[in-house]
C-alpha cells in the first residue's frame, strides 16, 4: 500500500490499482450510507481517489500510525467535509481517473443489494472491507488449488451438508486424501489472509486483532 503514495512508476501505479480495487466499494458504500445520491456518491468516490493520486496524500500515511483502513476512512471523512458541493468533485479528474464509470455504476448495483437497515456508515464500511478482503483471499487460493470450486464450501459454507464420502467419490479420492486436501486448503487460506492483513497494519502483532475485527464485521452476532 505504501508504494501507491510514491512517485510515478510501474510499481506505484500497480499499487494504486490494488488500492482502488480493494477499497473503492467499501468507501463508496460509506458515502452512500451518508445519504448521498448515487451520482453524488460516484463523483465523490472518484474525486477522493483522484485526490489521493494527484496530491500523493498516501505519503502522509505512516505505518507506525496503525491500520491503513482507519487512515483511509479518516481521509475520506476529511475529504467529504471539504467537498459538500459535489459539483466541485465532478469538475476534477483531468487525465487521472483511477475508477472507471462502469466500475462506479457497478458499485450502485452492489449497493442496491445491501440490506435496508439502521447500520451506520462506519459499520457498512467495515463489513464491505471484510467481504472484499475475503474475496481477494479466495481468489488467490483459487489460483493455487485445482479443485477449489468443489472444496470452497469447507472454507465459507456449511460443510456439514457435504458428506466427505460422497465428495471423495466424485473427486476420485479416498476420504483420507480429501481430508488432507481440505486441511491444506484451510491452512493456505489462513496464511494468505494473514498476508493480506499484514500489508495494512504497522506491526505483525496487530494482524490477529484485525482478523478478529474482520470476523466481527462478517458475523456481528457471533
Amino acid at each position: 500500500m505504501l508504494l501507491a503514495g510514491e512517485e510515478s512508476s510501474d510499481d506505484s501505479q500497480q499499487a494504486l490499482a490494488t488500492l482502488c480495487r480493494s477499497y473503492w466499494y467499501p468507501l463508496y458504500a460509506f458515502v452512500r450510507r451518508q445519504g448521498y445520491a448515487p451520482e453524488e456518491a460516484q463523483d465523490l468516490t472518484q474525486g477522493f481517489f483522484t485526490r489521493l493520486l494527484e496530491k500523493r496524500y498516501l505519503r502522509d500515511y505512516k505505518r507506525e500510525r496503525g491500520r491503513f483502513r482507519s487512515f483511509l476512512l479518516a481521509s475520506l471523512k476529511h475529504y467529504l467535509a471539504n467537498e459538500r458541493d459535489w459539483h466541485r468533485a465532478q469538475k476534477r479528474g483531468g487525465g487521472a481517473a483511477p475508477l472507471s464509470i462502469d466500475t462506479l455504476q457497478n458499485g450502485e448495483q452492489r449497493y442496491s443489494l445491501e440490506p435496508r437497515s439502521n447500520l451506520t456508515p462506519e459499520t457498512i464500511f467495515e463489513r464491505q472491507w471484510a467481504l472484499t478482503t475475503i474475496d481477494h483471499v479466495l481468489d488467490r487460493v483459487r489460483g493455487e488449488t485445482d479443485e477449489f470450486d468443489r472444496l470452497k464450501a469447507f472454507l465459507i459454507g456449511d460443510e456439514s451438508r457435504i458428506p466427505y464420502r460422497t465428495l471423495a467419490a466424485e473427486l476420485g479420492a479416498t476420504e483420507g486424501a480429501l481430508k488432507v486436501s481440505i486441511h491444506r486448503l484451510r491452512r493456505r487460506f489462513r496464511e494468505i489472509l494473514r498476508e493480506e492483513i499484514g500489508h495494512t497494519v504497522s506491526e505483525a502483532s496487530q494482524v490477529q486483532e484485525e482478523i478478529r475485527c474482520l470476523m466481527t464485521a462478517l458475523f456481528p452476532s457471533s
